[in-house]
């Protein structure tokens, strides 16, 4: 039954599945499948392609970072947020596209344009998303809907990336998938195929799945037009700047969620491609482990959905960000023969298979971890502070939620690539993570819950 004032079961589904269309973007693109594909074939040598990538990276999150409070804050003038979500829907497709002639020596430039301008419309459409939240549920069952929300994302996010490894993605060698068949549509692995059809693949998805929302979900009524707004919403963003030295427990909680949010942002964009510069990972090896990232992170957002009704969301971030630190420590200790900096050895011998040295397979144990606590400590953190403010100025509010998830999160891609270049070390660059983790634990730990006006 539909609760007086929020939206019908039909609506909330609508919205939720919002999270199932963008999500494989950042899985298959981003992450696992498009972005190794950059960083170890396009560019003229691994670490090279590391670094251009970090850079794409942090450009784009220095754009949202700009741009998504101003835009939040327009939005609350105008009211409708499903405009903003098709215009930014189609940037978002055409820039999707536009991957699939990021051919072996492209020149990486424009490549990048097309990855930041994907990245940044994606990111944009959260915002107006996120900001619908607080009018279509009860604040008690954000967090449940918030985790579920995103565990359909990462279902959605994994049966993408189960079909890109199954039906698309070959080995080089023999130019055959896992299941030990041609890819379809007869593309090349040579020629990078197999990793640039996740472009088209991630745009369709996101534009068939995308229109439950713009079909069920109840949007706000339009009460502005656009030039006023625009004026209007730009005033409203400094005042929202100013209302924050007093609303001292949402800045407490915006400060901690920009630098621990940081480090998520880094980690899932350079995870996957650091993985494939250790072990020399193929696309198919790569894909098999973001799957078993994305099961694991599918069990980790409903467990989470439970816990953060139960013990609320403070708790379930907490402990995410833990994890994380832990994961990430993991990583960056691991190499070819060894793990948690050399205190535990292993040999070389390679069974020849998935996975098969002592190394990769304590890799994964740490994939793992991440797997359980990237989704959880985003969802978490999305019902956290819906908690924590009204519906009417959500739309400014979780603008300025995006620029505490961006505000910064060009530094640590920007760190990791600087250091990266700086060593010539892949896995000092990557301990740069570290840092973000650890501040941030510390200052959610400090943050109130909910953030609430005044604390």
């Amino acid at each position: 039954m539909q609760q007086q004032g929020f939206a019908s079961k039909r609506g909330i589904w609508g919205w939720m599945f919002f999270d199932w269309a963008a999500q494989p973007f950042f899985t298959v693109v981003t992450t696992f499948i498009f972005g190794p594909y950059f960083i170890s074939r396009m560019a003229e040598n691994p670490v090279e392609g590391q670094a251009a990538w970090s850079y794409g990276v942090a450009a784009a999150g220095f754009i949202i970072a700009i741009l998504s409070p101003i835009l939040g804050a327009i939005a609350d003038k105008t009211g409708a947020r499903k405009p903003w979500i098709g215009f930014f829907a189609v940037i978002k497709i055409l820039s999707l596209l536009a991957l699939w002639f990021a051919v072996p020596g492209s020149s990486l430039v424009w490549v990048l344009c097309a990855f930041v301008l994907a990245t940044v419309a994606a990111e944009f459409s959260v915002v107006f998303n996120d900001s619908m939240m607080p009018r279509l549920v009860p604040p008690e069952k954000i967090g449940l809907v918030s985790n579920i929300a995103w565990g359909l994302g990462y279902l959605g996010g994994m049966i993408v990336l189960i079909a890109v490894v199954v039906f698309f993605a070959a080995s080089p060698e023999t130019g055959k998938t896992i299941a030990g068949f041609k890819p379809l549509f007869g593309l090349d692995p040579a020629r990078g195929e197999d990793a640039r059809v996740t472009g088209p693949i991630a745009a369709i998805w996101y534009l068939i799945f995308i229109l439950p929302m713009f079909f069920f979900t109840p949007d706000a009524k339009r009460i502005g037009k656009l030039l006023p707004a625009i004026k209007d919403g730009l005033g409203e963003f400094k005042e929202t700047i100013q209302q924050l030295k007093q609303r001292k427990g949402l800045l407490k909680f915006l400060i901690a969620r920009m630098v621990y949010q940081d480090g998520v942002n880094a980690l899932l964009a350079l995870g996957g491609g650091y993985a494939a510069l250790m072990f020399g990972w193929t696309i198919t090896e790569v894909g098999i482990f973001g799957i078993i990232l994305n099961v694991v992170a599918i069990f980790g957002c409903f467990a989470a959905s439970r816990l953060d009704t139960l013990f609320g969301s403070k708790l379930v971030v907490l402990i995410a960000v833990a994890l994380l630190l832990i994961a990430t420590i993991g990583i960056i200790s691991t190499g070819i023969d060894f793990t948690l900096f050399g205190m535990i050895a292993f040999s070389l011998n390679d069974n020849m298979g998935l996975f098969a040295t002592p190394a990769e397979r304590a890799y994964l144990i740490y994939g793992i971890l991440i797997g359980l606590a990237f989704g959880p400590v985003q969802a978490s953190s999305r019902s956290w502070f819906s908690r924590s403010v009204k519906a009417d100025e959500a739309g400014r509010y979780f603008g300025i939620y995006a620029l505490a998830g961006r505000a910064t999160s060009f530094l640590a891609p920007f760190m990791v690539a600087v250091i990266t270049a700086m060593t010539t070390s892949a896995r000092l660059g990557m301990a740069v993570i570290i840092i973000f983790f650890i501040a941030g634990l510390i200052l959610a730990i400090k943050s109130p819950y909910p953030a609430g006006n005044t604390q």
